[in-house]
């Protein structure tokens, strides 16, 4: 099994950086997201943060560009 690199759009969770450069938004802003009690795309796996990629998808396309 090492060796093999699942794309990032099929992964059911990211790391921050993975949802980082998937997203474009920054490594910093998305651990302040993450930390709210609301966010509904935070996964923890044991103290380490995941995103969950399609509830991420969902709060972004939801997001209003100023």
């Amino acid at each position: 099994m090492k060796g093999i690199e699942i794309p990032i759009w099929k992964k059911m969770n990211l790391t921050i950086d993975e949802a980082s450069i998937y997203s474009g938004i920054g490594v910093h802003r998305l651990r302040e997201l993450t930390d709210r009690p609301d966010c509904p795309f935070v996964l923890y796996k044991g103290t380490h943060k995941m995103i969950k990629r399609k509830e991420f998808e969902e709060y972004n396309s939801k997001l209003k560009v100023l």
